[in-house]
């Protein structure tokens, strides 16, 4: 791949990683919950998810699940199912207590958050259609495990970067004690918006 083209695909994995949406609701829910480490192992895992839902869409599969209307659907309402599932649970957490957030006595919270944050993306089958037009531009007839690994390493290198620098933001020392006296309100909100996102990918 030219470096051109490199820089160009980067351009616009991060204006997507950027973007909004559950994976910025889960992330600042786990980080305010669980500390610095739950909220960076939730990117990575996040980061994962997308990086192979670009590997997948680079080597030609993604397009069998858009073309697959029972694939599709069994995806569609698993991440529905999951989103909802996170909602609820949200909804049902209990307020944060105002210990630092240290991993120490809680050894299976990383893993947790990496498997949830991996679930949100790759149970998004937007993704799948995001990644069809983007690559699109880029995916030629030959294109093989190398181009599909670089893609990869880029959508998923990037998604990762941006929110692991939010849950480092997030995890600082005053912001992080804001977040937790108002972690009420926000497991309110984010229980609310991931209610909306599995009732929106739906309907």
């Amino acid at each position: 791949m030219e470096l051109t083209s490199w820089l160009a695909l980067a351009a616009i994995c991060v204006m997507g990683a950027i973007s909004p949406g559950p994976s910025l609701a889960l992330i600042i829910r786990n980080t305010v919950q669980g500390g610095r480490g739950h909220g960076v192992a939730t990117a990575l895992g996040h980061g994962l998810g997308v990086g192979i839902y670009a590997l997948i869409t680079a080597l030609g599969l993604a397009i069998l699940i858009t073309q697959t209307p029972l694939l599709f659907d069994l995806i569609r309402y698993g991440g529905a199912a999951f989103l909802a599932w996170l909602g609820v649970k949200a909804l049902l957490a209990r307020p944060a207590s105002g210990e630092s957030g240290s991993e120490e006595g809680h050894p299976p919270r990383g893993r947790q958050g990496a498997f949830e944050g991996f679930m949100v993306a790759f149970l998004n089958p937007q993704l799948a259609i995001f990644f069809i037009a983007l690559f699109s531009q880029f995916v030629h007839a030959d294109t093989g495990w190398r181009e599909g690994g670089i893609m990869m390493l880029t959508a998923g290198g990037i998604d990762a970067l941006w929110y692991v620098l939010v849950a480092l933001v997030l995890s600082r020392g005053p912001v992080l004690a804001w977040l937790k006296a108002k972690s009420t309100v926000i497991d309110k909100v984010s229980g609310l918006v991931l209610l909306g996102l599995a009732l929106k990918v739906v309907i």
